[in-house]
């Protein structure tokens, strides 16, 4: 068996080499031929793929032609995400599912119309029959948001009608989804803390009443016990990552997959893998690790001379991971400000006096400060930089004890209802299927027969051995 896997895979190390040696592309073409990478212009702006009535990112004007920054807005359905919050905070009440009503709906509900909104998540929390045993504990992950993508996809089987393209029937898969995330990533993170961790699994039953954020501090704690203060800045988190235009990657991914005519579940499995990525979703997480490293190697954290020669290290590529790269900071479409990070910030400044973790708040108040003068200076860019939301998520969820592994998930359980809202305006406005065009720069060769075909120059030939093995199964 082991000389079977070795034997393999220095067969498919071989044809890596001859795919990474056939798919460079020179940069020069890129700009020859006035190539939109990443969907964006030289200047960093978005091009324009489509329209959306549901939300908008604010960052900068554009006045004769030219970027001007300004500080950063978010907009829910034509309502600013900072009157959202302060209205939600003066009444004392979770806004979550107050957001996923807007978002699906375009219209902010009535008491009567949320109460009977809530109530309806609430009853649709706890997973169809068998679920748990046969999609999340037979199979568990390592990584929690592959199994989120696969309860989604196994959700298909449990639909008695996942084939109709009605938006009442959309609509019901979302609602579905939208209450059901928090309960597939905290099992899925139950399962793991079992069979990868060897630790204890706790398999508690959601509680209708409770808010969204109750009811995961709830499932992901061998004791079920919360406070009131981190139930109120977890909902925060998730009213904050909600949504965010039609041009991030993953909403722009439910867009191109709806698009295609395909189900409910396999456009929102599609955005949750966009998600998980390093340069989406994941992103908080890297600012973690760098986190650990700054406090591990700046000794004095009220110094900010200390702090800062440290964050000019990183700049340098001399620190952390050489990539000069100073997580949390910058943002795609966000100069002066970025509103999520402020209203973030105030709330975990609050939790931080809570928790004891107030030196730890002043250090990370410090890097926000400093961080964008020290890019700025390394770069000479005229664009300006903020830090970020990632900058300060993942220091609330470590403050509410909240493990690493579930910092991503989160983010898919707060931007389901923003991917089902962009779901259900694809089906309805959309009408035409993505097909951008990409430019193919090879050159057209005649035929080779296979008697005249010679090793590739460099390449080790093959040899009887190299042959890909399939083990069959042990006797």
């Amino acid at each position: 068996m082991q000389n079977n896997t070795e034997e393999s895979n220095g067969f498919i190390n071989k044809l890596s080499i001859l795919a990474q040696r056939n798919d460079p592309i020179d940069h020069g073409l890129y700009a020859k031929y006035d190539v939109k990478r990443g969907l964006r212009y030289a200047d960093g702006r978005g091009v324009l793929v489509g329209l959306t009535r549901i939300g908008d990112v604010v960052g900068y004007e554009v006045q004769d032609g030219k970027k001007v920054a300004v500080p950063g807005k978010l907009i829910y359905r034509g309502y600013s995400v900072e009157d959202i919050v302060r209205d939600i905070e003066s009444r004392h009440e979770f806004g979550f599912e107050q957001c996923a009503y807007l978002l699906l709906f375009g219209d902010l509900p009535t008491r009567g119309q949320l109460d009977e909104f809530k109530s309806f998540l609430g009853e649709l929390r706890t997973l169809p029959p068998n679920f748990t045993e046969d999609m999340i504990m037979k199979a568990p992950s390592c990584d929690i948001m592959n199994k989120i993508a696969r309860g989604v996809l196994a959700s298909y089987s449990y639909d008695p009608d996942p084939e109709n393209r009605d938006v009442a029937n959309i609509l019901r898969q979302c609602i579905e989804l939208i209450s059901r995330f928090s309960t597939l990533a905290a099992y899925g993170y139950q399962a793991k803390r079992r069979y990868y961790d060897g630790k204890s699994m706790y398999i508690h039953n959601p509680v209708p009443e409770l808010s969204t954020a109750e009811n995961f501090l709830r499932l992901i704690r061998s004791d079920r016990s919360y406070t009131q203060s981190e139930a109120e800045i977890l909902d925060l988190a998730l009213i904050l990552h909600a949504e965010h235009g039609g041009g991030n990657n993953s909403s722009l991914t439910v867009h191109v997959v709806s698009s295609a005519d395909t189900d409910t579940y396999s456009a929102i499995a599609a955005a949750v893998g966009s998600l998980k990525g390093r340069r989406h979703g994941g992103a908080n997480i890297r600012v973690m690790e760098m986190m650990d490293d700054i406090k591990a190697n700046v000794h004095d954290w009220s110094n900010e001379n200390e702090i800062a020669e440290y964050l000019r290290k990183i700049a340098r590529k001399e620190a952390f991971d050489h990539t000069g790269l100073i997580y949390g900071q910058g943002h795609a479409v966000y100069t002066i400000s970025d509103p999520r990070a402020t209203l973030l910030r105030d709330k975990a400044g609050e939790l931080a006096k809570e928790k004891g973790c107030e030196e730890e708040f002043n250090l990370y108040r410090s890097i926000e400060m400093l961080a964008p003068k020290i890019l700025e200076e390394f770069h000479g860019s005229e664009k300006k930089i903020c830090t970020n939301v990632d900058f300060y998520s993942g220091f609330v969820y470590t403050m509410l004890n909240i493990p690493r592994e579930l910092f991503t998930p989160l983010f898919a359980i707060a931007r389901i209802s923003g991917w089902s809202a962009h779901r259900i305006e694809e089906i309805v406005a959309g009408g035409r299927i993505y097909r951008p065009a990409y430019k193919n720069v090879s050159t057209e060769r005649a035929y080779v027969p296979m008697e005249e075909r010679v090793e590739q120059e460099g390449m080790p030939a093959a040899s009887p051995s190299d042959a890909v093995t399939t083990a069959g199964p042990s006797d």
